[in-house]
């Protein structure tokens, strides 16, 4: 299986959907979706939410039927999807968690960035994702620039109650030198590899942000 992670910044075009479908994933995560994306042959479920006029937080997209799920938190979408074997149910959570300058005002709860994180990732834990990825503002080793090293420290924490690993711990920001703040997390027993996919179009950008892909083989 191959989860996808990317950020879109709020835009949408035919290279974003090439890129999209470059990628061949089977399940993906992503973050600032306009409510134009469609990706054909995927079924979809954004946040109820909006970041911005025509933009919600997050979306899953799957090939095999979504059932969306109740929110965990508003910048949060869940949804179940059942397994090849067609006897497990794995529950896909693609979020954004706050960022340093992101403030006080709905959906985030909280004085500082540790709070504000830590309150979002206990309402997610709570759902108890299968597989869960998105935009999480934080690298989870080295420098910290957009997040915090408290919320760092509650994020990784949650993963390890969770029995999940990000998989993309490792990989590079757009930025060189950093790590990124985009992840997929999955089953600590799951072997996964990430791949970093360059978000760019004849020498633009597509987004602030590029796409993760994570391939996975389910033991």
């Amino acid at each position: 299986m191959r989860i996808g992670t990317w950020n879109l910044a709020g835009r949408w075009g035919d290279a974003h959907l090439r890129l999209l479908e470059s990628l061949a994933c089977d399940v993906l995560l992503l973050t600032e979706v306009s409510e134009r994306v469609e990706v054909p042959g995927m079924h979809r479920h954004l946040t109820r939410g909006v970041m911005a006029p025509r933009r919600r937080w997050a979306g899953v997209f799957s090939i095999g039927p979504l059932r969306p799920l109740p929110e965990p938190h508003g910048a949060t979408a869940l949804a179940e999807v059942t397994a090849d074997d067609g006897d497990e149910r794995v529950v896909l959570a693609s979020s954004v968690l706050p960022w340093r300058s992101c403030g006080s005002a709905q959906p985030w709860v909280g004085t500082t960035s540790k709070e504000r994180t830590a309150h979002a990732v206990d309402a997610i834990a709570q759902a108890r994702p299968t597989v869960w990825g998105g935009d999480w503002n934080h690298a989870l080793h080295g420098r910290e620039y957009a997040g915090s090293m408290g919320g760092r420290a509650h994020l990784l924490a949650a993963l390890d109650d969770l029995g999940l690993r990000a998989a993309t711990s490792d990989s590079p920001h757009r930025i060189d030198g950093l790590a990124s703040i985009d992840h997929v997390a999955v089953p600590s027993g799951w072997a996964a590899e990430a791949t970093r996919h360059v978000a760019e179009h004849d020498g633009s950008r597509l987004s602030d942000h590029d796409a993760y892909v994570v391939a996975v083989e389910h033991r």
